[in-house]
């Protein structure tokens, strides 16, 4: 079957498709699409029904456990753009209900499309897997070449990271959300153990899930690293002022106390199993070990240290 018409769900899935050079072929995005830049200019055939501009940490959480809890939707199908991309190929996942397009969207484009198209759902829960979808979605496109440069890349960049050993291996806190705290699950974890340091409270492939402060106080992190689902890095400081700056019990904190608390574009590199995922890594590699990596160059604002 020839591809010649694709809309993705899935922000990670349409930076890949740039990455493949096929976006001539892509007709609709989500409100989330905004990397490369030109992923901006596409029609959008998912929006959210939540503006996070607009809200507080604590309103969003509160507003998403809401909509959830009564079975409404998050998201919002844009029926004609859906009908005028006329797809023959929709890219979606499953990882997580609350960040992209969820089982019941895909259903309902679906129903309203009156041809029927192929469904690819992305699902990757550790950095092999996302490295796994970029040659299954390679194959699918017929881009294998392509696909093989890419994954190749990404492999080398893994291994000149995790080849560097730690003398001294901190442990290290995630943090993926800041009011309620939750811990940063999926392919976080993995990623902090191959930048060297020992990862705390979540595991490798586990979803994220909610935590309080006296969790994060008994795991004692050396190193505490904010990463709120979908914020960069300046979001996440300015909330960290309202939020964590004046709390006595985090100001407690040893690695507080050691000016060891860092915010990271979570947007661009944590929160979707992109193949940006692997700068993140790099930005860890810089965070954890700063003397080995002081020369690794990452993307301008991708993280500072939060004083």
């Amino acid at each position: 079957m020839s591809i010649n018409r694709i809309v993705s769900f899935l922000p990670s899935a349409t930076e890949l498709l740039y990455e493949f050079g096929v976006d001539d072929k892509l007709f609709g995005v989500t409100h989330e699409c905004k990397y490369p830049e030109n992923a901006k200019l596409k029609p959008q055939v998912i929006s959210s029904v939540i503006n996070s501009d607009e809200l507080s940490s604590n309103e969003i959480n509160s507003m998403t456990c809401t909509l959830l809890r009564d079975g409404k939707n998050i998201f919002e199908l844009n029926k004609q753009n859906l009908l005028d991309a006329d797809p023959d190929l929709i890219i979606s996942q499953e990882t997580c209900e609350v960040c992209a397009a969820y089982t019941n969207q895909v259903k309902n484009a679906l129903d309203i499309l009156p041809k029927k198209p192929k469904l690819y759902s992305m699902d990757p829960h550790n950095l092999t897997e996302i490295i796994e979808s970029v040659t299954k979605l390679g194959k699918i496109l017929q881009k294998e070449k392509k696909a093989l440069e890419i994954t190749n890349s990404l492999k080398q960049r893994i291994k000149n990271i995790q080849n560097s050993k730690n003398k001294k291996i901190p442990k290290v806190l995630a943090i993926e959300w800041l009011e309620p705290f939750f811990t940063a699950g999926h392919w976080i974890p993995e990623m902090i153990e191959l930048a060297g340091g020992i990862n705390l409270i979540s595991k490798t492939g586990e979803h994220s899930r909610r935590m309080d402060m006296e969790e994060v106080k008994n795991s004692d992190p050396d190193i505490i690293i904010l990463m709120p689902c979908g914020f960069d890095s300046l979001r996440i400081l300015s909330e960290y002022e309202l939020i964590l700056k004046n709390n006595p019990v985090w100001n407690s904190l040893n690695a507080v106390k050691n000016n060891q608390i860092f915010a990271v574009d979570a947007n661009s590199f944590f929160s979707k199993p992109s193949i940006r995922t692997i700068e993140g890594l790099e930005i860890l590699a810089k965070i954890i070990q700063p003397d080995k990596f002081e020369h690794l160059v990452v993307s301008a604002n991708s993280f500072s240290n939060v004083s």
